[in-house]
């Protein structure tokens, strides 16, 4: 499985500016049917369409084509909080705080500025209709197959259904006692189930609009705390798999899965460690075991979980264990899941305001759609017009008589010619790129397979034709079906820009067409997107220096070898206050979040010291150098290689030299890069940090030798360096250190004296370095202590430590730019100071974070700054006022500058 965390992916706080960017709450997400985009819906009361490809493909995010952000859409007035496209992938239907449930449409000449802000709107949709009818927030949608009908629920108790195609309000459903939370539809059209605050799932027929049946078993004990109950039903229509629900009297938090027919939840899936607020069902079946005989009880289908304890889990249904988990991905609850249409992709949101994307290696290929579906376009056509003629949706009347008719023969069976089912099955069929290729597996019990079945969008299995209505089915991609519930025709996919539209099997394969030099001048940039490229018609790979050469494994030994022994002339005796690193043959840093790696190796006779660059089995480029390779290092943007002649040399992941070769005159003892941040410490004790994009120093070279003569016989056990500059050297003597470019001098980030009385010591926590750096130094500081003896200690002695202690993290989280890890000392440190009924030291903290009464931004007094560690100051205050309200001692001092604070606000606005 594949992870990808696009930071790119957001939606602004519009009152922030660029510098001070503040991400809120992602609410929803969705995937377009033909996997080209997605949609989230927001805090800011706007919805923002997103093109996939550069999510998916690197080499497309970097250069931004096609366009990151197609569209932005701000007609709510509240925040959106739940965006569903249709399955014709025409119309996208939003719901908000604002109770309004709104269907846009695609509007092919629409593109223009966003209203308030200098973004572009690459594509354009247009407002078609406004459904008023909820009276409270609208928090859940949902469009039954062929888009027959479209479900809304909300905090108002009340289920809306309308039709699909005139989007007429059909039936108002109020029969639950509490906020409705959740909505869904059964794969065959048969019933609708919905989940509420009222503890239970209630299943309605979609003949007469019934209630079939409530089930109320294992939601009796679940909180009502969560935002959501997004309930999912499988591909098969076997099974709905809840959110929110609990077992063992509410402490054991789980997912019911409840059964079809019987209506009863039998099955739990336990493993999360707060409550499960959406479950998602992959749109494909599978076969368990692809060695095994095709048998219903080798069938299954594959579900997602994202939960309030901020993981993801996906489960194969009949296995009492997740197929995975993913952890501490989010700093705040899951808050929608989306399966891509392909089923290869899911992709995730949370309330912290950021969206993750997983890409699964397995593959298969959807069967085809059946003849007679309103919304199928019949494949076998080539009559255009046809294509785009819209079809009437079928009476209830006619739905009902149809599913009465083939209900007998149970759901997920065909009545066709074959009268077989299709099920896909997992192959893991591996390409030279590591990428799985679609492999079609033919209808049960024929199990022969076609080569002309593979993928296509003009050649389909004759016997597509022969499947029933009721058969399991999952729509093809939308390109080649008709928008069957719209007024006007669809323009044709090959009217977009190839940078816009990506339409088609997202294959991570697909060139960039600034490479392609088969193409003439006057169609370059543009191509079919509704025909898959072949083999001949993609471009060859472009030339790099190197790249026609396999990676090669060299043995790691280290060289001895006196013709390679540093002759550089040393001063006096020990001149070199840290160790130099030995020399090698080979030495390798990987590049964080990809399969890159920046390699060296060096030769113990007289051959050429060479670096290259490499994905996977093959080489990128190469470059050789004059000295042999000390050390290495590789960030995100940039790889950097120290020699032992002293001299460091900066490229760019594409083999440029970024900058002139550094020389610092003595080798390097230890190198680290963070994004764009370079660090090298040097063996005489000098450091610098770099900033290679700009190419400048955070500040000037210093020493690190007042920091070993500390205390006797210290030693640097690590030097690394974050985003913003700051190094932090970790020694032997149980303290951590930073550069202070205000102070010009070293202070200290963290000591092992804290363990010996602070309360909110982290010393044996198991912290992520990224995002908890403060917590990652103490827990290095707590792995090398040395066991203190029992003492009598003061009375003070805890309190002092603790304080001292939470005060030193804030000044530690600063220096190095850790927003989150300084909020949460804050917090702890007001409480503290609440607990301790600390009035003095509560009013000067207020005000350090209130600045000045009469203070304007662009005024003269630059003695106080707005912002630390890239958060609003009097942001952070409101939350520190609400902790001092809580206390007994400090309750009339928060309540004062409360309304000072509300005053200054509304002012501030004025």
């Amino acid at each position: 499985m594949k992870f990808t965390k696009p930071a790119w992916v957001m939606h602004k706080d519009s009152s922030k500016t660029d510098h001070d960017t503040k991400r809120l709450s992602i609410f929803s997400v969705h995937v377009h049917p033909d996997g080209s985009r997605i949609a989230t819906g927001g805090l800011d009361a706007k919805i923002r369409i997103w093109s996939t490809k550069p999510i998916l493909n690197h080499a497309s995010e970097m250069c931004n084509r096609p366009p990151k952000s197609l569209c932005t859409l701000s007609m709510h007035t509240g925040p959106v909080l739940t965006i569903r496209w249709a399955h014709s992938g025409r119309w996208l239907a939003s719901g908000s705080d604002d109770e309004i449930v709104m269907i846009w449409d695609l509007d092919p000449s629409g593109r223009s500025k966003v209203f308030g802000s200098n973004e572009v709107n690459v594509e354009g949709w247009k407002p078609m209709k406004r459904l008023p009818g909820h009276e409270s927030d609208v928090t859940d949608l949902a469009w039954a197959p062929e888009d027959r009908y479209l479900a809304s629920v909300g905090l108002d108790s009340v289920v809306l259904v309308w039709c699909g195609y005139t989007l007429e309000r059909l039936r108002k459903l109020d029969q639950h006692q509490g906020f409705v939370k959740g909505v869904c539809w059964d794969p065959v059209g048969e019933f609708m189930a919905t989940q509420s605050d009222d503890k239970s799932v209630k299943i309605w027929r979609t003949t007469d609009w019934q209630l079939e049946a409530e089930i109320r078993k294992p939601f009796e004990d679940s909180p009502g705390s969560t935002f959501f109950r997004r309930l999912s039903w499988s591909p098969d229509g076997a099974h709905i798999t809840a959110s929110n629900a609990t077992n063992n009297k509410g402490f054991v938090f789980i997912a019911a899965v409840i059964t079809r027919g019987t209506w009863t939840s039998e099955i739990s899936l336990v493993g999360h460690e707060n409550t499960v607020e959406v479950a998602a069902y992959n749109p494909h079946i599978f076969l368990r075991n692809p060695a095994s005989p095709i048998a219903t009880s080798n069938i299954c289908s594959v579900v997602a979980l994202g939960a309030d304890d901020r993981s993801i889990s996906i489960w194969q249904t009949k296995s009492a264990r997740p197929l995975i988990v993913a952890r501490e991905v989010f700093e705040r609850q899951i808050m929608d899941l989306s399966w891509s249409w392909d089923g290869l992709t899911l992709y995730a949101t949370s309330s912290d305001g950021t969206i993750a994307q997983y890409l699964h290696k397995f593959g298969f290929v959807p069967p085809p759609i059946p003849e007679g579906f309103s919304h199928g376009t019949s494949i076998h056509s080539t009559n255009a017009a046809s294509a785009s003629r819209i079809t009437p949706p079928p009476s209830p009347n006619r739905a009902q008589s149809q599913s009465q008719s083939q209900s007998q023969s149970g759901f997920g069976t065909s009545n066709g010619i074959n009268g077989a089912e299709h099920i896909n099955k997992l192959v893991a069929k591996k390409s030279n790129k590591k990428r799985v290729q679609p492999v079609l597996m033919s209808s049960v019990p024929s199990a022969s397979t076609s080569r002309s079945a593979l993928v296509s969008t003009s050649a389909l299995p004759p016997s597509a034709s022969g499947l029933g209505p009721r058969a399991f089915q999952v729509p093809e991609i939308p390109r080649s079906r008709q928008a069957s519930h719209s007024a006007s025709p669809v323009p044709s996919p090959r009217t977009y820009d190839a940078d816009i539209e990506m339409g088609g099997p997202m294959d991570m394969d697909v060139p960039i067409d600034a490479l392609d030099t088969s193409m003439s001048s006057a169609n370059k940039g543009k191509r079919k997107a509704s025909v898959l490229d072949t083999p001949e018609d993609r471009p060859s790979k472009p030339r790099t220096l190197g790249g026609d050469r396999p990676r090669e494994t060299v043995a790691v030994r280290e060289i001895t070898s006196t013709s390679l022994v540093s002759t550089r002339p040393q001063l006096f005796e020990g001149a070199n206050l840290l160790p130099v690193p030995p020399l090698l043959t080979f030495l390798s840093a990987n590049v964080e979040g990809s399969d890159f790696v920046f390699e060296a190796r060096n030769s113990e006779g007289d051959g050429a010291t060479e670096v290259t660059f490499a994905d996977g089995k093959q080489t990128l480029w190469l470059d050789y150098l004059p000295s042999p390779v000390l050390a290495l290092t590789a960030s995100t943007t940039f790889c950097g290689a120290a020699t032992q002649d002293g001299s460091v040399n900066v490229y760019s992941h594409t083999g440029r030299r970024l900058m002139a070769t550094l020389s610092f005159g003595s080798p390097c003892a230890m190198m680290h890069g963070c994004k764009l941040a370079l660090m090298i410490l040097t063996a005489s004790g000098q450091l610098s940090s770099i900033n290679v994009k700009n190419v400048a120093s955070f500040f000037p070279p210093t020493s690190v030798a007042p920091l070993l003569s500390s205390s006797p016989n210290c030693t640097i056990l690590s030097a690394t360096v974050r985003h913003n500059g700051a190094p932090m050297i970790h020694c032997s003597s149980g303290i951590a250190y930073t550069y202070d470019t205000q102070l010009f001098s070293w202070t200290k980030l963290s000591e092992r004296w804290w363990a010996e009385g602070s309360d909110v010591w982290q010393g044996r926590q198991r912290a992520n370095k990224d995002k908890d750096v403060v917590a990652s130094i103490e827990g290095a500081i707590g792995s090398t202590s040395i066991p203190v003896p029992h003492k009598e200690r003061p009375t003070w002695w805890n309190t002092a430590l603790t304080l001292g202690h939470l005060e030193s993290k804030l000044h530690a989280a600063k220096a190095l730019d850790s927003a989150l890890e300084y909020k949460q000392a804050l917090l702890i440190y007001a409480r503290k100071l609440a607990d301790e009924g600390f009035r003095a030291k509560a009013e000067e903290l207020i005000k350090e974070l209130f600045g000045p009464i009469f203070w304007r931004p662009g005024g003269r007094d630059d003695s106080w700054t707005p912002v630390v560690a890239g958060m609003a100051k009097r942001d952070l205050l409101r939350e520190v006022l609400s902790v001092f309200a809580r206390s007994k001692t400090l309750t009339k001092l928060a309540l004062d500058w409360q309304d000072t604070l509300k005053k200054a606000s509304n002012d501030d606005q004025l």
